[in-house]
């Protein structure tokens, strides 16, 4: 029989002392974890201690014991390690799509994941400069909802509103609302998109989630028409997930920009050599305001080739931007 009714608590209230007050530098005594118990009202010996600290052993913890003046104990291996939640705290707070307020939270909750000695080094600020946060709060309401109907294979419908010079948010057609068939969320240029299918565009399309409002799931089977989707050849072509025409673009680069177009292509992209300081490359892209800006972030070690629908374009936007130049 118990000793009184909190004896059932026992166990429970060793594990959470051992996880939260100890780590390699820090350890507990077998007398600190009796007075520790105590101090709440739970009555323990020794030898009782000893069997309990087995049996969490036993239970899959990782309880190393140290001698010393006395034997210590602490918790040595955690489901993640102090580096693994530095890394998701410093994502947590770098990232744009995630409010202030849910920032705070959430890197909250990874410091119980950690000892109370580790826990104060997650609280570290990532600073970027001009960090601009989300203001949508609903923004993770409207990803639960979406996943829900994308795993439902349903179709949802949602409002989609932009800021305007007062800073209010104005909703596209009059308020009235979208219809579509969600397929997958994806993270691009800091942002979170829906991808969907669009049965009144015949195509597929996709739209910011901190821009949705409403979000519900329809009790209507999603129709991907005769789209045969692939996430990461959608991403690759579509620059800051601005729409455009699509187009094989054919470039001539400086041999320093190979590293540039592996890290927005992929490694699969094939690069032709082409002399001794430059290659060719062929990739499948939107042609968009964000792509040619692109482009012209290299200058004169980036030449467009083909098709020459895009170098007559590129050449008129260089055009008009030297003579508002000049007008100025």
């Amino acid at each position: 029989m118990p000793k009184s009714a909190n004896q059932k608590l026992k166990l429970l209230y060793l594990m959470k002392m051992l996880l939260n007050e100890t780590d390699e530098q820090h350890v507990l005594t077998v007398q600190e974890l009796i007075a520790k118990l105590s101090m709440i009202g739970i009555s323990a010996e020794r030898k009782t201690i000893y069997d309990d600290i087995e049996a969490l052993r036993q239970f899959g913890l990782d309880i190393v014991m140290v001698k010393s003046k006395s034997y210590g104990y602490y918790i040595a291996g955690r489901d993640f390690e102090l580096p693994e939640l530095k890394l998701l705290a410093d994502a947590v707070q770098s990232s744009k799509f995630i409010t202030e307020r849910k920032s705070g939270a959430l890197i909250k909750k990874l410091e119980g994941l950690a000892s109370i000695y580790d826990a104060g080094k997650l609280q570290r600020q990532v600073f970027i400069q001009n960090r601009v946060k989300s203001m949508n709060e609903s923004i993770y309401y409207s990803v639960d909802a979406l996943h829900d109907a994308i795993s439902q294979r349903k179709k949802i419908s949602f409002k989609y509103f932009e800021y305007n010079v007062d800073k209010e948010r104005t909703f596209r057609r009059n308020g009235a609302p979208y219809i579509v068939s969600p397929i997958a969320l994806t993270w691009n240029e800091e942002n979170y998109y829906l991808i969907a299918h669009s049965e009144e565009r015949s195509d597929i399309t996709h739209f910011r989630v901190d821009r949705m409002s409403g979000v519900k799931t329809l009790n209507e089977p999603r129709s991907l028409g005769s789209a045969n989707f692939n996430l990461a050849d959608y991403s690759k072509k579509v620059f800051g997930m601005f729409r455009g025409k699509e187009a094989d673009v054919k470039l001539r680069m400086n041999n320093q920009l190979a590293g540039a177009v592996i890290d927005r292509f992929g490694k699969e992209v094939i690069i032709v050599p082409d002399g001794a300081q430059h290659f060719t490359v062929t990739v499948r892209v939107v042609c968009s305001p964000v792509f040619y800006g692109w482009l012209f972030q290299f200058g004169v070690l980036c030449e467009v080739l083909s098709p020459k629908s895009l170098r007559d374009e590129l050449r008129l936007i260089a055009q008009e931007f030297l003579v508002s130049l000049e007008s100025s």
